[in-house]
C-alpha cells in the first residue's frame, strides 16, 4: 500500500490543495457567518436594550473582538508552525473554530440571561478569532511550499477561492432562512440552524487535513537545526521589517475594502431600505461564486506578469470603484446592485488572489509562517476589524455614503504606495535561504534584496 510519504509529488500536491481549500471554505464560513448575523440578529436578540443602529454598532464590537485576538492567533500558530510543521497546526484551528461556532448556535439569548449572553458570545468569537489568526498562514503554506514561483500564484489561488465560497455559504444559508421564515421564527430559532450546521462541515474539513503532509521543502528545512531560530516572531522583527510593511500595505486594502461589502454592506442596505435586505443578500451570493472563479484566476495572471502590477490593479480600481458603488446600491434596481457588489468583488480578488505567493516570497523558510501570519492578522486589526465597526459610525454620524468611500479610497492610496516601491518576487525559489545567502553583504543591500 502506498503511504503518505510515497506519494507522487502531483497527488500530493492536489491532496494538499483541496485539504487547503475545503479547510479555509469551512473556516470562512464559520466566521463570516457571524459578521452577517451581526447585522441581521445579534443587535436583536444579544444587544435588544439599544437603539437598532447602536445595537448594530454593539453586534459589530463583538464582531470586531474576533479579529483583534487574531494576531495572537497568528503569533502562536506561526511560532509553532515554524518549529513542528504546518499540518499539526491546521488541524488545531479547523478545530478550535468548529468548536466555537457550533457553540455559538447554543447560546441562550439576552432574554433568557441577560448581559451574559452577550459576554459569552464575545468570548466564543474570540475563540474563532484566535483560530482563523492561525489559519491562513499554514494553509497558504502547504500549498505554497510545494510549487514554483511560475505556478505559485494560481495554486495558492486556489485555496484562497475557498473563502469566497465559505462566504457563499453562509450568506446562502442566511439568504434562505430569511426568505423561507417569518422573521419571529427566524430570531426564535433559524438563525442557529447554520451556526448547528457548521458541525458537519468541520468534520469533513478535519478529515481532508488528516490526509495531508507537510511540504517537502518545509521538511528539509528541519533537517537543518543550526538554521532554525529560537523565536521565529523575534527573527521576524529584527530582519524582516521592510517585508512585514510590504506584505501589511498590500493587505490593507483588500482587508478594508471586503469587510464594507461583504459586512457593512448589509446595514448600509437595511438602514435604507429593510426591504432591499433579500436583494443584496442575493447580489452577494452571485459575487461570490464570481469570486471562486476569478481568485486563482488573478493569482494565476500574476504568476505571468507579476504580483505588483495585479495587485496594484485592484487596488486602483477599488479606491475608484467604490464612489460607484453606494450610489449604484441607492438605485434599489436588481441588476444595478448587481453590478456594485460584483464589480467591487471582482477588483477584490484582483488584491487577495496573488496575496498568498506575495507574502509567501517575503520569508525564507524557517520563518514564513510567523511572517505571513504576522503581516496579515495585524493588519486585519486594523482593517477587517473596525471596516464594519468605522463605516456605521461614518454612516451614523453623516448619513451619506461619501465618507465610507473616502475612508477605503485612503487605504488604497496606502497600498498602491507600498506595494509601487516593493520588489517584485514572483520568480522567487522558496528554498533559497535569503538571508543566510546575503550575510556579509551590507546592510543597505542586504535590506533591499529581502525587500
Amino acid at each position: 500500500m502506498t503511504t503518505a510519504t510515497e506519494e507522487s509529488p502531483k497527488k500530493s500536491l492536489y491532496r494538499a490543495a483541496a485539504a487547503s481549500w475545503t479547510g479555509m471554505a469551512l473556516e470562512s464560513y464559520d466566521f463570516l457567518l457571524y459578521g452577517s448575523a451581526a447585522a441581521l440578529v445579534f443587535n436583536k436578540i444579544f444587544f435588544p436594550e439599544f437603539d437598532p443602529l447602536v445595537g448594530t454598532m454593539l453586534a459589530f464590537v463583538s464582531y470586531a473582538l474576533g479579529f483583534f485576538i487574531r494576531p495572537l492567533g497568528g503569533i502562536v500558530f506561526g511560532h509553532f508552525g515554524d518549529k513542528i510543521g504546518r499540518k499539526k497546526l491546521m488541524i488545531i484551528s479547523i478545530l478550535l473554530m468548529g468548536i466555537g461556532t457550533f457553540c455559538i448556535g447554543l447560546l441562550p439569548t439576552y432574554a433568557a440571561i441577560g448581559i451574559w449572553a452577550a459576554v459569552l458570545l464575545s468570548l466564543l468569537r474570540m475563540l474563532q478569532g484566535f483560530a482563523l489568526g492561525g489559519e491562513w498562514g499554514g494553509a497558504m503554506l502547504i500549498i505554497a511550499e510545494r510549487v514554483p514561483g511560475r505556478r505559485r500564484g494560481f495554486w495558492t489561488g486556489i485555496p484562497e477561492g475557498g473563502i469566497p465560497f465559505g462566504n457563499l455559504l453562509a450568506t446562502a444559508a442566511l439568504a434562505i432562512l430569511t426568505a423561507t421564515l417569518p422573521e419571529e421564527a427566524f430570531l426564535s430559532w433559524g438563525w442557529r440552524i447554520p451556526f448547528l450546521a457548521s458541525a458537519v462541515l468541520v468534520l469533513a474539513g478535519l478529515w481532508m487535513r488528516l490526509r495531508i503532509t507537510d511540504a517537502p521543502l518545509f521538511i528539509e528545512a528541519q533537517e537543518k537545526p543550526a538554521e532554525q531560530p529560537k523565536a521565529p516572531l523575534g527573527e521576524v522583527l529584527r530582519h524582516y521589517k521592510r517585508n512585514l510593511l510590504i506584505a501589511a500595505s498590500a493587505r490593507l486594502t483588500e482587508n478594508i475594502s471586503y469587510y464594507v461589502i461583504t459586512a457593512f454592506v448589509i446595514v448600509y442596505v437595511v438602514t435604507n431600505d429593510a426591504d432591499d435586505r433579500a436583494l443584496v443578500l442575493f447580489a452577494l451570493i452571485v459575487g461570490n461564486v464570481v469570486q471562486v472563479v476569478a481568485t486563482p484566476l488573478f493569482g494565476a495572471l500574476s504568476d505571468r506578469i507579476g504580483r505588483k502590477p495585479v495587485i496594484l490593479f485592484g487596488a486602483i480600481g477599488m479606491g475608484l470603484w467604490i464612489f460607484a458603488f453606494f450610489p449604484l446600491l441607492d438605485t434599489q434596481s436588481p441588476a444595478l446592485v448587481g453590478v456594485a457588489v460584483v464589480v467591487s468583488l471582482i477588483l477584490h480578488s484582483a488584491l487577495y488572489g496573488p496575496q498568498a505567493a506575495y507574502f509567501a516570497e517575503q520569508f525564507d523558510t524557517n520563518v514564513r509562517y510567523t511572517g505571513m501570519s504576522v503581516a496579515a492578522q495585524v493588519t486585519t486589526v486594523i482593517g477587517g476589524a473596525i471596516a464594519p465597526l468605522v463605516a456605521t459610525a461614518l454612516l451614523s454620524h453623516y448619513m451619506s455614503s461619501v465618507p465610507v468611500s473616502i475612508y477605503v479610497a485612503v487605504a488604497a492610496v496606502l497600498t498602491v504606495i507600498g506595494t509601487a516601491f516593493a520588489k517584485e518576487t514572483n520568480r522567487r525559489d522558496l528554498a533559497v535561504n535569503q538571508r543566510r545567502t546575503l550575510k556579509g553583504v551590507p546592510a543597505s543591500a542586504r535590506t533591499e534584496a529581502l525587500g
